[in-house]
């Protein structure tokens, strides 16, 4: 199964476990909740040491590079992703009442409800909590960026890097697993007829999110640098079907790097900006995992406010900096922030992955062919106020 990309691995994990959710007996579905308790618990102890491993290194080298280019690069992309957030809440506070009217899992953290137990109680204790791990990497990443010597720095890309191999070695292989264990699960328990159309109705919101977005980055793009919006946007599609592809901003650089080129943007800047924005621009990261996240909480009956949503997402757009070059990067070094800010439970936490996970090629590729709007924004400003010097 490897050698099959991810999404069709979830897509076979979701058919897999809705067929062997309707045939099975109590026995099997518990081994498989056993299965998803273990990992379940595995993935609350790795979630610190990811939000660490990321933010940390991620911090320390943005400020290595510091200068007014990588600032006013850097603020673009955070506005940009904070922005897109924005967004997706709006939308889906706006839209969820009417198209999601009816569905409910409430009773999924109910551990009196319908799913069913695993054979042990297993859990795994965090080596730390998650507002620890945000703090600790502010500080740790603000302190690398500020010293001279490098040598903590390489220890936590280091670090970083092994944090990395635990996800594309063990997390992301054993997720379709997980999922599958899911979906088995909530069929046994009658309850994956409302989920399948939760799926349906938030991809195609989060789709046409991400097709308005890029219009609108687009546009502000073309109107600095007096070109058609549609004809730039035209020019990065290789770049968006590299990204559904690879499924990774890391990977699509060189193509990315290519395309925005023909954008009239300068070598230098796009040399410069669109390795960095790889890691601290996502916009269509944002909009999946905030429609996603949206839809789980209202589906739990929980009440959704700008209040409780705004502070996540600025959180979030720091979080995810330099998130790995690997599928499911966001919505992973995302989890602590779902759990603590959001109050998401493990059952929520494992539906919320399922959702991203199943369409994280559309907000890569949404992520990458942004970042030639936000280079050719930095562009046009570096022509008028000549920052790069």
């Amino acid at each position: 199964m490897q050698r099959f990309g991810l999404l069709f691995r979830i897509i076979i994990a979701i058919a897999l476990g809705i067929i062997v959710g309707i045939i099975a007996n109590d026995w099997l579905i518990r081994l498989f909740a056993t299965f998803n308790d273990i990992f379940g618990g595995f993935l609350s102890f790795i979630i610190p040491l990811i939000i660490l491993g990321f933010i940390a290194p991620g911090i320390g080298y943005m400020g290595k590079g510091a200068g007014k280019l990588l600032s006013i690069t850097a603020l673009i992309a955070y506005v940009s992703t904070i922005f897109a957030g924005i967004v997706a809440y709006t939308a889906a506070s706006n839209l969820y009442p009417s198209i999601l009217s009816g569905q409910s899992l409430t009773m999924f953290n109910d551990p009196s409800g319908a799913l069913l137990e695993g054979f042990l109680d297993f859990e795994i204790h965090p080596p730390f909590e998650v507002i620890t791990a945000l703090i600790l990497s502010f500080i740790l990443g603000i302190g690398m960026a500020a010293l001279k010597n490098d040598t903590l720095l390489k220890v936590f890309t280091d670090f970083r890097s092994i944090v990395e191999l635990v996800i594309s070695k063990a997390i992301i292989p054993l997720l379709p697993i997980h999922i599958f264990g899911i979906f088995a699960n909530m069929t046994h328990a009658g309850q994956v007829a409302s989920i399948l159309q939760v799926f349906a109705v938030v991809f195609v919101m989060i789709i046409l999110l991400h097709v308005l977005y890029l219009i609108f980055q687009y546009s502000v793009a073309g109107a600095l640098s007096k070109q058609n919006p549609f004809r730039m946007l035209k020019t990065m599609l290789p770049a968006y079907f590299t990204a559904l592809g690879t499924q990774s901003s890391a990977a699509t650089i060189p193509v990315t790097l290519a395309q925005s080129k023909k954008l009239k943007v300068k070598s230098n800047i796009a040399d410069f900006t669109i390795p960095l924005l790889a890691n601290i621009h996502l916009s269509g990261s944002t909009i999946t995992l905030l429609s996603c996240a949206t839809a789980v909480l209202f589906l739990q009956g929980d009440s959704i406010t700008f209040g409780s949503v705004f502070p996540f997402l600025l959180v979030l757009g720091v979080t995810m900096i330099a998130a790995p070059g690997v599928p499911g990067g966001a919505v992973m070094a995302s989890i602590g922030l779902l759990e603590s800010m959001l109050g998401f439970g493990p059952t929520m936490v494992s539906l919320m992955i399922a959702l991203y996970l199943a369409q994280d090629s559309l907000g890569t590729a949404c992520n990458v062919t942004g970042d030639g709007a936000i280079t050719s924004i930095t562009d046009s400003i570096n022509n008028r106020w000549n920052i790069s010097k």
